[in-house]
Parts: structure tokens; C-alpha cells; sequence
């Protein structure tokens, strides 16, 4: 019998802090083995699930298959295993088509769950937004005021209230209970591009809102007296994107092929350029963080207003552990990664694509940034270096939007070939293909809590999708 041959290996955490001594291990130990280990010299209380990686190619059976064989490693180096904390839960993927809501007229353009997950709004090109019962899943309310296309829908971060940005040039606020107009923001000139809420652990009192516009500028709005704080004017073109980050600055991207960062006062913090053409699409690493404000993956209620606040800030604390990340993604094919805080140049230039990238997502947990393209491909980059790690394919036409798991072990896509696909991230390989869509899928969300996903295009109907 062949003796099994051994591997020296030292542990170390992703900050690149050594974990226990040099061990000398079978090179057959498997990914479930390294996670028994480290665990013990972790000592944690309960058992957490890691993931193990050698120069950056993960451990997905053994050492020996993917690092020695796989990876040409010898056996008689030292190895050293970085270690990765995966989240607790796991979310599982959605198979089924649960309802076909129909309703809407027109292409639905947008859908997005509220922070807590517990509801659900649609903007469309009937100049509508609906509001729909997840418990029934029927339509609730619809939403009626604007005067052209619904381009952009955004829940306030602690779910009482629902904006919408149109093509009338109008971004309108809407109590999601009634489905009553609150008022309507005007003084844009031209569509509304993007809308971002002020993030609730810098203001518990959710009242303050972005606007990003074709005109230009973006406009920084009150949004319980119904008036315009201060506008951003410095871009000479459309302005695509807008992020309220963690910090209070807010993010824009432009058609001018520069991205600003502005101050809570409305001044410019700094200009960001290094592109060749529109920059389409933002991404910081704590979006996720952001988005749910208050609520993790159970959605249960803060107590009160300063309870929200104040889980709020420990999840952005978590998420910004190692730094705020910022990608940009642009018609020139390539998106640059950027530590806006530390740097005015990218940290990266990441390059792959062969036509306009779409859409960009950083994953919750920060560590992978996921790419849509008009390529028909998605690639994957590692979210701290901006190395590019993937290409996932099986879309036939244009990839739309990407939207990730709340546990970031999958993703969506959205494409122009009428289906969603599950990826699998840790074979990188298509874990399930989700066709239903009689046409181009637009728009995709998937919920905070992982419980379902919604889908909306060209079709006018609204999927809701379950495990």
C-alpha cells in the first residue's frame, strides 16, 4: 500500500497574521479537515465554516487534488493556507417559479426588495410602481403619479418609505402601506439616472435622499420637508450612478468619464478619472451592509428608532473592517477598483470584457466583485486586489444586471436571452438555469433574507422565485 505523502503547512488569516505552529499534514486533507483545524485553534465557541486558499486557487476537495496536481505546487514546500470566514447561514437556492404577477403594461425596469425583506415594489414603463403582498403574493398597491417611465425605484433604509425617479424628471415619494403619494421632489431638468438613500446609521431619522440626473447634477433632498438641501453641479455630462457611502460622501459616476466624491456639504472631496469613456455603473464594498440597515438575515424588528441606529453601525462597522473599496465599471470594457480614502489612483485596472460592462456588485462580504457585460459573460474579481478570479458563462446575449446571495455563496443574472442563472461560487460553475421569462429579463433582486428572488422585463410580468 502507497504511504500517503505528507505537506508542511502553516495557517494564516486573510490580514496575514500566522494561526498556530507549522503542521505536518496528508496531502489528501480535505477542505472539511482544514476547517476541523482551524476551528481548534481558533477555539471558537460554535463551529464556523471557513474557506482555505493556497496563492490565492481555493481548496475545494483536497491539497493534493487542486493545489499539487491542480496548482503544480511541490509537496515539499511549505504551504501556506489562508483562511476565510464563510457566514454562518446558508442560503439555498431558488428552483421554482412560485407566481406570475401580471399588472403592469409596460417593461418592468426595476424591482427591489425593502431592507428587511418583507416587501416588495416594481417600477415600470406603464408609469406605475406596484407594491406587492409577499405572504399572498398578489398586488397590494399601485402607485400612480408619474408622467413617463418609472427608470429607478429605492426603499428608505428603514422600509417606510418607497422613492421612484422618472422619466417626467420627477422623483416621487410613496407610503408603501397605502400606495399614497407623499410628495413629489422637482427641480431636475432632465430623467432621473439613480436615486440613494443617506445610509441609516448616520441618520436613524431616514430623511435625506440623493438624485442623480441626465442633466448633470445631482441633487441632495429633505425628503420630510419636501426640498432641495443642495445641489452637486461639477459633471459635464449625465450622471449614471450615485452612492451614499458609510462615511456620509457621496459617490457619483458620469457620461463625463470621471467619478466625484462629495462632501455631507455638498463640496467636492475629490475626482477619480482614469476611464476612456462613461463610467455606467457603481459598487462600494459595503452596499450590502448599506442596504439592510438594521436588519441581518432573520429581519427581526429593532425596538425603537436608536436600536436601529445602533445595529446599523455595527454591521457597517463589520463591513468596513478593511477598508471601503469602490468599482466603477464603463463603455470602455474595463472597470477600475478604487480605496477612495487612501488613493486618487485605481488599484487596479481590471480588463477582460470585450464589450460595455453593464453593471458591477461587490458581493456582502466584500471579497468578490461580480461583472455583467453586453459580452454575454459575468466574471468574477477578487474584491481587495481586483485580480480577475473567473468568466461565467451560458448566457446567449447580453447579461443585464448580477445580484448576489445574502451568504455570497451564489449569484444571479439577469440576461437579454430571457433567463436567470444561479453560479455557484465555489465551483464557479452554473448551478441552475431559471427560465420562465418570454422575454428580456431587465431587473432581478434577490431578498436579503435569501427566502425568494423577483424578476421583471420586457414580458410586463413580475416573477417571484423560491427554493
Amino acid at each position: 500500500m502507497a504511504e500517503t505523502q505528507t505537506i508542511l503547512a502553516q495557517f494564516q488569516s486573510a490580514d496575514g497574521d500566522k494561526t498556530g505552529p507549522p503542521l505536518s499534514l496528508p496531502a489528501d486533507v480535505t477542505a472539511e479537515q482544514l476547517g476541523v483545524l482551524i476551528n481548534k485553534f481558533l477555539e471558537s465557541e460554535e463551529v464556523r465554516p471557513y474557506s482555505f486558499y493556497v496563492d490565492a486557487k481555493e481548496v475545494v476537495h483536497s491539497i493534493q487534488r487542486d493545489i499539487i496536481d491542480g496548482g503544480g505546487r511541490s509537496a515539499e514546500e511549505t504551504l501556506v493556507i489562508v483562511y476565510q470566514p464563510q457566514a454562518f447561514f446558508k442560503v439555498r437556492a431558488v428552483t421554482r417559479c412560485s407566481s406570475s404577477l401580471t399588472g403592469h403594461t409596460e417593461a418592468v425596469l426595476s424591482v427591489s426588495f425593502s431592507p428587511d425583506g418583507q416587501q416588495l415594489a416594481s417600477g415600470s414603463g406603464d408609469t406605475t410602481v406596484r407594491i406587492w403582498d409577499l405572504s399572498t403574493e398578489t398586488p397590494r398597491v399601485t402607485c400612480t403619479g408619474h408622467r413617463n417611465w418609472v427608470l429607478c425605484i429605492a426603499w428608505a433604509p428603514d422600509g417606510r418609505v418607497l422613492a421612484s425617479g422618472g422619466m417626467d424628471n420627477t422623483v416621487r415619494l410613496w407610503d408603501p402601506a397605502s400606495g399614497r403619494e407623499l410628495g413629489m421632489l422637482a427641480g431636475h431638468r432632465k430623467w432621473i439616472t439613480a436615486l440613494a438613500w443617506e445610509p441609516l446609521h448616520l441618520n436613524p431619522a431616514a430623511n435625506r435622499m440623493a438624485s442623480a440626473s441626465k442633466d448633470g447634477t445631482v441633487r441632495v433632498w429633505d425628503v420630510t420637508l419636501r426640498r432641495c438641501l443642495f445641489s452637486l453641479s461639477g459633471h459635464t455630462a449625465a450622471v449614471t450612478c450615485v452612492k451614499w457611502g458609510g462615511d456620509g460622501r457621496i459617490y457619483t459616476g458620469s457620461q463625463d468619464k470621471s467619478i466625484r466624491i462629495w462632501n455631507t456639504d455638498g463640496t467636492l472631496h475629490k475626482t477619480l478619472s482614469g476611464h476612456a469613456h462613461w463610467v455606467n455603473t457603481l459598487a462600494l464594498s459595503t452596499d450590502f451592509a448599506l442596504r439592510t440597515g438594521a436588519y441581518d438575515h432573520t429581519a427581526t424588528q429593532p425596538r425603537d428608532r436608536d436600536d436601529a441606529q445602533r445595529r446599523a453601525r455595527e454591521r457597517y462597522a463589520e463591513a468596513s473592517g478593511r477598508g471601503v473599496r469602490l468599482v466603477s465599471g464603463s463603455d470602455d470594457f474595463t472597470m477600475h477598483l478604487w480605496a477612495p480614502d487612501t488613493s486618487n489612483k485605481p488599484l487596479a485596472r481590471m480588463t477582460g470584457h470585450q464589450k460595455v460592462v453593464n453593471h458591477v456588485s461587490f458581493s456582502p462580504d466584500g471579497r468578490l466583485i461580480a461583472s455583467a457585460s453586453f459580452d454575454n459573460s459575468v466574471k468574477l474579481w477578487d474584491g481587495l486586489t481586483g485580480k480577475f478570479v473567473a468568466s461565467l458563462r451560458g448566457h446567449v446575449a447580453a447579461v443585464y444586471q448580477v445580484c448576489w446571495s445574502a451568504d455570497s455563496r451564489m449569484l444571479l443574472s439577469a440576461s437579454k436571452d430571457s433567463t436567470l442563472k444561479i453560479w455557484d461560487l465555489r465551483t464557479k460553475k452554473l448551478k441552475l438555469e431559471l427560465p420562465g421569462h418570454a422575454d428580456e429579463v431587465f431587473a432581478v433582486d434577490w431578498s436579503p433574507g435569501g427566502d425568494r428572488v423577483a424578476s421583471g422585463g420586457k414580458d410586463r410580468v413580475l416573477k417571484i422565485w423560491k427554493p
